[in-house]
């Protein structure tokens, strides 16, 4: 997985000399600076002196702005009763899956996917297991395949929508059809994770799961600021649920945490309602990136990939640079070696 380098290196490269031996591409994170607008309202509730802790569920302002922005997204069900704002996405994602997860249940989680979702479901109390999708097909994702691998402890069903780290953006007729098999199974949850909704290199926008019909409150969301909004070091994620899983997770949050800082929620709130031409600044920032980052895998021999619509991703096949080994994680710890000692 390499993700799009920062414009900076396109723009003004560093001499030769200045390169470390190896350059990460795997983090989710650019060079950007906090957006103007959000650090300025951070500075001015400081110096209003709002800094005392407010409800648990987050800032009435913030979460009345984020349903605001849902009804724009044909999601016009969203009320500030059914968010609450967390201190960064996982915290959103753990909080969720405590509050629905019972003792046996499983998580079923298209493959790949993003490397801490396992992690987090284990800790709130569930078990992970793949259902993997294949790059022949450019990681289609079929309903009868959903169907086949549903089971009776099968829980939730966790996608990612633009998908991390394929870029893969499943559009409103393949969610539409993913969602008339799960309706058959009342008590299953669906759970989309929208953090990258508004990096989107395609023509069509990314479909939420809160747009689509849910007769039976099936559909859970998190999303945050620091991918498609900038806010990169803030901590501001939040969860869209049933105000019933709402008022569960809230519950654990106040016995177990805070609520998030103010001055945090006031630059999250100005990202929401400036959330459009944040976006589209950090697109016209990533494309010359992308074009780089693309151009150069297109160039090695034996590279492959599915050329990615969203997020700062592209999931490449590095598997025949890869030496002998008994296991995946060998093969990998020896390529990095090597790489390393400058081989």
């Amino acid at each position: 997985m390499a993700d799009l380098l920062p414009d900076s290196f396109v723009t003004t490269p560093p001499a030769a000399a200045d390169f470390p031996a190896v350059i990460s591409l795997a983090s989710g994170y650019g060079n950007f600076a906090t957006p103007t607008v959000a650090a300025e309202r951070a500075i001015a509730s400081i110096h209003a002196d709002q800094l005392t802790p407010g409800p648990v569920e987050g800032l009435l302002a913030l979460r009345e702005a984020i349903a605001t922005n849902y009804h724009r997204q044909k999601a016009p069900q969203i009320t500030p009763a059914h968010i609450m704002v967390t201190p960064g996405v996982k915290v959103a994602l753990v909080a969720l899956l405590k509050a629905i997860l019972r003792p046996g249940d499983e998580v079923l989680v298209p493959t790949p996917n993003w490397f801490g979702f396992g992690e987090l479901i284990t800790r709130a109390g569930g078990t992970m297991r793949s259902l993997p999708l294949d790059s022949a097909d450019g990681y289609d994702l079929r309903p009868e395949v959903l169907e086949a691998a549903l089971t009776p402890r099968t829980r939730v069903f966790l996608f990612s929508n633009p998908n991390n780290p394929t870029g893969r953006i499943y559009r409103h007729d393949e969610v539409e059809a993913l969602l008339a098999v799960t309706r058959r199974y009342p008590e299953l949850f669906v759970f989309s994770d929208e953090i990258y909704n508004l990096i989107n290199f395609s023509s069509a926008p990314v479909p939420t799961l809160l747009a689509f019909p849910d007769p039976h409150g099936q559909h859970l969301v998190v999303n945050g600021f620091s991918k498609s909004l900038a806010l990169i070091g803030w901590g501001v994620g939040y969860l869209v649920a049933p105000p019933a899983v709402v008022r569960a997770a809230a519950g654990g949050q106040f016995a177990t945490g805070a609520p998030v800082p103010v001055p945090n929620q006031h630059a999250a709130l100005a990202a929401t309602e400036h959330s459009a031409t944040i976006a589209q600044e950090l697109l016209t920032r990533l494309a010359p990136t992308r074009s780089l980052l693309l151009a150069a895998l297109s160039a090695l021999p034996g590279v492959g990939y599915v050329e990615p619509e969203g997020t700062y991703y592209v999931f490449a096949d590095l598997r025949p640079f890869l030496p002998p080994a008994h296991s995946a994680t060998e093969s990998s710890a020896a390529l990095v070696a090597q790489l390393r000692a400058g081989g």
